[in-house]
């Protein structure tokens, strides 16, 4: 199995020139059936090969700790190569060429925020807690002031993550409106519409392997 395979791209972001992102998709031969921490070391090499895939090295990839709350970290690009955490952080966000974001989620919902203006982005973890502490809005507003993003010129691309009537609370929803009621225009709000829950054999699903499974990686930046 190739690595293009499985990475999966957006057809909103993926004509803007200098942007790579990608979703990293469930690997057939690698046993994730344990805790968040083994799961996602034991994923480390298939994160690695995808972002080779995608030209970008591991060690400038920016993380944070994902507490499922509304933190939105500036990173800076001091720390490259490194591959800087950042602590008690769902979102990140970059005006940096050649830093990159990434983002684990197994239900939750990676949201991209891409300004193509100011040649900003940023990558949001947002579950049921996130979304309803309104972290996108929360990082639209951060652009705003640390980048002067314009909130009519961002596009917004939300990844696959649990919909119902897999999950009860419609967080995919919720996003996509706050997003518009941020300023974004509905026209640039965008959702891919898959529910994680649907196919184990494309996306790892926190719920429905009650706990023990792995992680999608989303990542996205600029070229440098």
């Amino acid at each position: 199995m190739s690595t293009a395979s499985l990475i999966e791209t957006f057809p909103a972001l993926s004509p803007l020139e200098g942007l790579v992102h990608g979703f990293t998709l469930r690997h057939p031969d690698i046993d994730v059936k344990t805790d968040r921490e083994v799961a996602i070391a034991r994923l480390e090499q298939h994160f690695c090969d995808c972002l080779s895939e995608l030209g970008i090295s591991r060690e400038h990839v920016a993380t944070g700790e994902q507490v499922h709350g509304k933190n939105v970290a500036r990173v800076a690009g001091e720390e490259l190569p490194g591959r800087p955490h950042f602590p008690e952080t769902d979102g990140l966000m970059t005006n940096v060429p050649g830093q990159f974001l990434g983002i684990f989620v197994a239900d939750c919902g990676a949201v991209f925020i891409v300004d193509p203006v100011k040649q900003a982005c940023a990558a949001l973890h947002s579950g049921k807690n996130g979304t309803a502490l309104g972290i996108a809005p929360e990082a639209i507003q951060k652009m705003q002031a640390e980048y002067g993003s314009n909130p009519a010129d961002l596009i917004v691309q939300l990844a696959p993550c649990i919909r119902p009537p897999a999950y009860e609370i419609d967080f995919a929803a919720q996003i996509l409106t706050d997003s518009v009621a941020a300023g974004v225009p509905e026209s640039q709000v965008h959702d891919c519409g898959t529910c994680t829950s649907t196919d184990l054999d494309r996306y790892y699903s926190y719920r429905v392997e009650m706990g023990k499974t792995g992680r999608l990686f989303a990542v996205i930046g600029w070229e440098a």
